[in-house]
C-alpha cells in the first residue's frame, strides 16, 4: 500500500475535517470554505483531508468532482494565495494538497450509519481518480483521525408556506423579523420512518435526520476524536449545526421525537442547542461520559454550536418564482440591517467552518463549547462570526450585563420579546440538558440493540 501524501507531514500540519450532507447547499458551501480558508491561512507545505459525505455513490463523485473544480479555481484566482508565495506560485502546489475522499451515508438508516463508521474506523478510502496533474488519485488509504466533524445533514419536513401566517408576521411583526424568525412554514405532524429497513418499529423521521442519526455516528467515531494523553494534537471537535430560530416553546422532552407537533424542524433544532450547549455542564456529565466512554489516558472529543444564519436552500420548497423572489425578499432585509441573512450556503458556511479551523486556544479563551456561533453578514455581504442570543441560555450561559452587551454589540438584531435570562431559567435549561442526555442514551442503546 502507498503511504497517502500527507505522511510526508507533520501531524499539526494535517486537518482532517468530515462534513454530513455536503452534496449542495450549507454543506457544499462548508466544504468551499474549509478548502478556502485553509489554503489561505495554513502552512505552504500543509494538507487538508476533506471527507463530505452523501446518500450515494453517485452524488460523492459529482460531489468529489465539483470540489476539486473549486479548489482549482480558488488556487488559481487567489490573490492572497499568490502573494503568500512569490513570482514561482504554481496552483498546482496548492491543489495537490488538498484531498477529497467521500463516504456514503444515510442518516435515516441505522445499518448505513454502522457501515460508514465501520468504513471510517476499520476500512480505507478512496478517492475519484483523477487524469489531471491538479489533484493526486487515492487509493485504499487509511483515515488516521479525525479533528473536526461537521454535522450538517438535516430535513425540513415543511409542505410549504402558510399564506395566512404569512400576512400576520409580516403585518405584526414587520418584514425583517418575519423573514429571520417565521411562523408561516407549513409543517408536516408525526412523520415517521423505520431506520432499520425491515423492521417494524419506527421513529421521527425529521429527529431521526438531524439529530440521532449524527448523534449515534457522533458516538461510533470517538475514537477518530479522541486523542491521548499527552497529545499535541486538540481534541476531536463535533460541530452541530442548529438553526437560528429554535425556541424554548418548540421542544419539549414529553415530545421528545417532535412527533405531535408541527414544527418538527424547531424542535429537533432546539434539541441540537441543548444538547451541544450543556454537553460539559455536571447535569449532563454521567450522560456524557457513558456517551464517549475513553479510557482515563485519554481526553474525549469536545461539542460545538454553529448556525448559518438565514440562508437560501432547496431545504424549504418553493417553486421557481417564490424561490426567485424570496431571494429578493432576503437581500431586502439584509439591505435594511440584519445581521442574520448571509443569504448564500457559501456566506451560510462561515460559523461551522470557523469552528473547524480555529486554534484550540483561541476556542478555550472564549469558552467556545458555551456559545451558539451564527453566520451573520453586514448590508453588503461580508461575512462574520457572532455569538448567538440562545432562550433561556443567553449568549454564554450565564446571567450577562446588557451594558457589557451592548458594548460588543450583541443587542443589535435581537429577536422581539427576548427577555435577558435570568439564574432560574439557567438552571432550568441546565436540568432539561441532563433530560436530553439521559434519554439519548437510553434511546441509543434501545437501537443499537436492534441494529
Amino acid at each position: 500500500m502507498v503511504p497517502p501524501p500527507w505522511d510526508r507531514a507533520p501531524e499539526k500540519d494535517t486537518l482532517f475535517v468530515l462534513v454530513t450532507g455536503a452534496n449542495s447547499g450549507i454543506g457544499f458551501g462548508i466544504c468551499q470554505r474549509l478548502i478556502d480558508d485553509y489554503l489561505s491561512t495554513r502552512s505552504l507545505t500543509s494538507h487538508l483531508i476533506l471527507i463530505p459525505t452523501t446518500r450515494s455513490a453517485k452524488k460523492s463523485q459529482e460531489t468529489v468532482t465539483a470540489l476539486r473544480a473549486h479548489a482549482l479555481q480558488f488556487a488559481e484566482s487567489s490573490p492572497a494565495l499568490r502573494s503568500r508565495t512569490g513570482q514561482n506560485y504554481d496552483p498546482h502546489q496548492a491543489t495537490r494538497r488538498i484531498h477529497i475522499l467521500s463516504v456514503q451515508l444515510d442518516l435515516c438508516n441505522l445499518p448505513s450509519i454502522t457501515a460508514a463508521a465501520d468504513q471510517l474506523l476499520h476500512g480505507t478510502l478512496s478517492s475519484s481518480p483523477s487524469t489531471s496533474p491538479d489533484f493526486e488519485s487515492l487509493e485504499d488509504v487509511k483515515i488516521p483521525r479525525l479533528d473536526s466533524i461537521i454535522f450538517n445533514a438535516g430535513i425540513g419536513g415543511w409542505y410549504g408556506l402558510n399564506w395566512g401566517k404569512v400576512a400576520h408576521n409580516i403585518l405584526t411583526k414587520g418584514i425583517v423579523s418575519a423573514t429571520t424568525w417565521p411562523t408561516f412554514k407549513g409543517g408536516n405532524s408525526g412523520q415517521t420512518i423505520a431506520p432499520v429497513p425491515g423492521s417494524k418499529e419506527t421513529m421521527g423521521e425529521v429527529f431521526c435526520a438531524n439529530v440521532f442519526g449524527h448523534y449515534l455516528f457522533a458516538q461510533k467515531l470517538v475514537p477518530l476524536l479522541s486523542r491521548p494523553k499527552p497529545s499535541a494534537l486538540p481534541p476531536g471537535r463535533i460541530i452541530w449545526e442548529s438553526s437560528i430560530d429554535a425556541d424554548w416553546d418548540t421542544f419539549s422532552l414529553e415530545d421528545f421525537q417532535a412527533l405531535k407537533t408541527d414544527a418538527a424542524y424547531e424542535s429537533t433544532k432546539r434539541l441540537t442547542d441543548v444538547l451541544a450547549l450543556t454537553s460539559s455542564l455536571p447535569t449532563s456529565k454521567p450522560y456524557v461520559d457513558q456517551y464517549f466512554s475513553v479510557a482515563e489516558d485519554e481526553t474525549p472529543p469536545k461539542m460545538y454550536l454553529a448556525h448559518p444564519g438565514i440562508v437560501q436552500t432547496t431545504l424549504f420548497p418553493l417553486n421557481a418564482f417564490m424561490f426567485f423572489w424570496y431571494q429578493v425578499v432576503l437581500y431586502l432585509v439584509r439591505w435594511l440591517g440584519s445581521p442574520w441573512h448571509p443569504i448564500t450556503g457559501y456566506n451560510g458556511s462561515m460559523a461551522p467552518a470557523w469552528l473547524a479551523l480555529q486554534e484550540q486556544e483561541a476556542l478555550d479563551s472564549e469558552r467556545a463549547e458555551r456559545v451558539k456561533w451564527g453566520s451573520a453578514a453586514d448590508r453588503w455581504g461580508n461575512v462574520y462570526v457572532r455569538k448567538t442570543e440562545v432562550d433561556g441560555w443567553g449568549w454564554e450561559g450565564r446571567v450577562e450585563d446588557v451594558e457589557e452587551l451592548k458594548d460588543k454589540g450583541l443587542l443589535s438584531g435581537r429577536k422581539g420579546g427576548m427577555e435577558m435570562v435570568k439564574e432560574e431559567r439557567l438552571e432550568e435549561f441546565k436540568e432539561l440538558g441532563g433530560g436530553v442526555w439521559k434519554r439519548l442514551e437510553e434511546l441509543r442503546g434501545e437501537w443499537e440493540r436492534k441494529v
